[in-house]
């Protein structure tokens, strides 16, 4: 019983450190649902990165959130500005601050940090597409070092990022069409 007792306490560092990772895959594999289910139990702060957003359902769950008070920031790809079936209009139309990657090539990145404590990423974009018909994978994670390189990450993009015209005034309110043929006139 003695070196039962050992071992036990040996292994508690261990088990106090242990991370979970949730999986998901679509198409119909639960990844929309992981997302708007995360949405809903963030109390203070959700970071997003994400190239392609136009699920109704995650819109209204990350409205509902800042109903609530958690505060949210959204960078998007510089082509969800003027994309059709893009929910930045409506995030815009309801008090969100939204913000588009400035570089040549693609904001392609796909993650949100909650909490500062939770990340979920994938190849998974915030799509009706993606969640039903597309081959995707999400991931949720709540390891500490991965979740701070994640957010450091969605810092750097946060701050090179461009407001959109729509929040914006001044010199910053410029459209992204001008932007993604003459990158010289953005600015964050």
């Amino acid at each position: 019983m003695k070196n039962f007792c050992v071992v036990v306490l040996l292994m508690m560092p261990v088990c106090a450190r242990a991370q979970s990772i949730q999986v998901y895959f679509s198409p119909n594999g639960g990844c929309q649902e992981a997302v708007i289910k995360e949405i809903g139990q963030a109390t203070q702060t959700i970071d997003i990165a994400m190239y392609y957003l136009s699920s109704a359902g995650i819109a209204k769950a990350l409205v509902e959130a800042r109903e609530h008070h958690v505060k949210i920031k959204i960078v998007l790809d510089q082509g969800q500005e003027i994309e059709h079936s893009s929910k930045a209009t409506y995030l815009i139309d309801h008090g969100f601050e939204i913000r588009y990657h400035l570089g040549f090539g693609l904001m392609h990145n796909k993650f949100a940090v909650i909490d500062g404590q939770r990340l979920i990423t994938g190849s998974f974009n915030w799509t009706r597409t993606a969640e039903e018909s597309n081959e995707e994978n999400l991931l949720i994670i709540d390891d500490a070092a991965t979740v701070a390189r994640y957010a450091q990450r969605f810092n750097y993009l946060w701050d090179t990022s461009r407001r959109d015209s729509r929040n914006a005034t001044g010199p910053q309110a410029v459209p992204s069409w001008l932007c993604a043929n003459f990158h010289l006139f953005c600015s964050n």
